[in-house]
C-alpha cells in the first residue's frame, strides 16, 4: 500500500486488523521513502509513504488520487527461470532488487496493468529479509490469521488476468489467479480511481469490512 499518511494509516491497521508491526524504515530511504511492515500469518503487508518529491510511489498517490494499493509481491523458487520467461515475453524490468537474502525483479506496470508486479526469490524459502530477522515474533492472530485474497481492479479484468498469469507463468483462464498460497482476483471498476489495488481479503473468524490507507479490507470466516 501506499499512503501520505504512514501513522495514520499505521494506527488504523493495528486497531482494525490486531496487526503488530516488525520493522519500520528497511531498505527503501534510497527510494525516497518511509516504510512499515506487518505480518498476517506467513504473509506480509506493507504500507510505504513518499518523504521526498519524484518517487514513483508520490505519482502513484497522485494518479489514484490518494492512499491505495501499489504493489503486490509474489515469492518464487526460481526466479532465473521467471527473468528467461519474462524476457522472452518483452516484459520490461524497472528494477532489480537485491539485499542479503533476497533478490527481486518489478515489472513495468504498463507490461502487466493495475500495479507494480514483484517477483522474488529467498535464499532460504521461509525467510523474507524485506520484513527483518525477527517478523514472525510480531505475528499476531487475534483477529486476522491471514492474507488470502488481493484484488485489482481493471477496465478489462480478464484481459490484465491474462498479463499477468502470462508474466507469472500460471494458468490465466479466467479472472482469478491461483497462486500456491493464496490468490489474485481482477474484478470492475467500483469507483472512479482509476485501475489498480483495491481490495485484500482476510481470514478471520469474524466478518466485517473497512477501509483503510483506500483499500477495502475484507475479513471473513474460512
Amino acid at each position: 500500500m501506499v499512503a501520505h499518511g504512514l501513522d495514520a494509516v499505521e494506527r488504523d491497521l493495528v486497531g482494525n486488523l490486531g496487526l503488530e508491526p516488525c520493522v519500520h524504515g528497511l531498505g527503501v530511504s534510497q527510494f525516497g521513502l518511509r516504510n512499515v511492515l506487518f505480518p498476517v500469518g506467513e504473509r506480509l503487508l506493507e504500507v510505504v509513504s513518499p518523504t521526498t518529491t519524484g518517487t514513483a510511489a508520490g505519482r502513484q498517490l497522485d494518479r489514484r488520487g490518494g492512499d491505495g494499493g501499489y504493489m503486490v509481491l509474489v515469492q518464487t523458487d526460481d526466479l532465473a527461470g521467471d527473468r528467461r520467461r519474462l524476457d522472452d515475453l518483452g516484459i520490461r524490468i524497472v528494477l532489480d532488487a537485491k539485499m542479503p537474502g533476497i533478490e527481486g525483479v518489478h515489472l513495468h506496470p504498463k507490461d502487466v496493468g493495475g500495479a507494480i508486479l514483484s517477483i522474488d526469490e529467498t535464499d532460504d524459502w521461509a525467510d523474507w529479509p524485506w520484513a527483518g530477522p525477527v517478523w514472525r515474533e510480531h505475528i499476531r492472530t487475534d483477529v486476522v490469521s491471514d492474507l488470502v485474497a488481493v484484488e485489482i481492479q481493471a477496465d478489462d479484468p480478464r484481459g490484465m488476468a491474462e498479463r499477468w498469469a502470462t508474466a507469472l507463468g500460471v494458468d490465466g483462464s479466467d479472472t482469478v489467479l491461483q497462486l500456491d498460497e493464496g490468490e489474485i482476483r481482477f474484478v470492475a471498476p467500483t469507483d472512479d480511481r482509476g485501475e489498480g489495488v483495491s481490495g485484500l481479503e482476510f481470514r478471520s473468524e469474524r466478518s466485517a469490512d473497512h477501509e483503510i490507507g483506500g483499500v477495502r479490507m475484507a475479513l471473513r470466516p474460512a
